[in-house]
């Protein structure tokens, strides 16, 4: 099998994160009924987040042991279980209704800080996060390198704050 070239796995990168950005503008508007109650995924949900947000601590830990196979592993990884928590949120969220906020005051501002910086970085980081695993996965070292420095901790933010997220709203599920 022909090795991927680097222009054709960004290519996928903008289609998948064009297509997740979609689905995400439209699980708000449009709910699919079915039989299944899907409303135990939020602390799947959540548990994936932090699956992943540990996994991203181990790659980094190897990349500076310069374990470059060790880091692959755990960047490998951190993708998988952030692609299973991407499908179980969008199906979450097509099936089921949305569950508001239910404290006020000072709590309430520090729920929607942290949601909406996690909203915005998850939005904002997916391409960058998909093309510096390409530089990663084709051996594009420095380049690769040149993106991780700050594609890395907003990845690592989004992927813990969603949790925090999920704890604060909790007491709010129905």
């Amino acid at each position: 099998m022909e090795k991927l070239s680097l222009k054709t796995l960004d290519r996928v990168a903008y289609v998948l994160t064009a297509v997740v950005l979609l689905l995400v503008g439209l699980m708000r508007r449009v709910k699919i009924s079915t039989d299944i109650d899907f409303s135990f995924l939020p602390p799947i949900i959540a548990g994936l987040n932090i699956l992943t947000a540990c996994l991203l601590i181990a790659a980094l830990i190897q990349i500076k042991k310069r374990n470059i196979e060790g880091h692959r592993k755990m960047i490998f990884a951190a993708m998988i279980t952030s692609a299973l928590f991407l499908l179980c949120y969008v199906l979450y969220h097509f099936t089921t209704a949305e569950t508001l906020y239910c404290f006020e005051g000072f709590r309430r501002k520090v729920y929607f800080v942290f949601l909406i910086s996690h909203i915005i970085l998850a939005a904002v980081s997916l391409p960058f996060i998909l093309l510096t695993f390409n530089r990663g996965f084709t051996r594009n070292d420095a380049r690769h390198r040149k993106l991780a420095k700050w594609v890395f901790p907003v990845w690592l933010y989004v992927a813990i704050s969603g949790p925090i997220c999920y704890f604060m709203l909790k007491p709010c599920y129905l």
